[in-house]
């Protein structure tokens, strides 16, 4: 049986205690500014949202969802009336996911608490040390998203024998 090490988490375990952290916080502050009806789940779509609108697939290739999951959360984000689907001018046929009104001032609340969180962070850590942080966290996110395998994938490049 192998022992479970607590003292020094891995890279995942990290990640997760630092996203569930700054979204307790930025949801609590942001239900505080009147944005109480909308849950964590939907910054896969807030997250990445545009003023000038953005379209689904683009919104499930930048968060890494699916593009069922973004289509949920697109339809209860614009029945609480933060989002509305407007026609692409690039293209009538493609649909834009736009921020209403709502949808605009959550974002600007969002972008304000954010600001805070990293200030705090920053003065903690001091500016330089924090900004290498950064550098090295967007580097390691790049190199994950490189590493996204089908099923189909991930057996070929195990080197397991039979595998292949």
């Amino acid at each position: 049986m192998s022992e479970h090490r607590t003292a020094d988490p891995d890279l995942g375990v990290l990640a997760a205690q630092v996203l569930f952290s700054v979204q307790r916080e930025l949801f609590t502050a942001l239900a505080e500014q009147g944005f109480d009806d909308i849950q964590p789940r939907a910054g896969a779509v807030l997250a990445y949202l545009r003023a000038d609108g953005i379209r689904a697939s683009e919104l499930a290739r930048v968060s890494g969802q699916h593009k069922q999951v973004i289509g949920s959360l697109v339809d209860d984000l614009e029945r609480l009336g933060y989002v509305e689907r407007k026609p692409d001018p690039g293209d009538r046929r493609a649909k834009l996911i736009c921020p209403t009104e709502r949808g605009l001032f959550q974002m600007e609340a969002a972008a304000s608490i954010m600001r805070a969180i990293e200030e705090r962070h920053a003065k903690a850590l001091g500016r330089q040390e924090y900004a290498a942080f950064k550098t090295a966290l967007h580097r390691v996110a790049d190199l994950q998203r490189e590493i996204q395998p089908d099923s189909r994938d991930a057996r070929t490049r195990s080197g397991r024998p039979g595998d292949q």
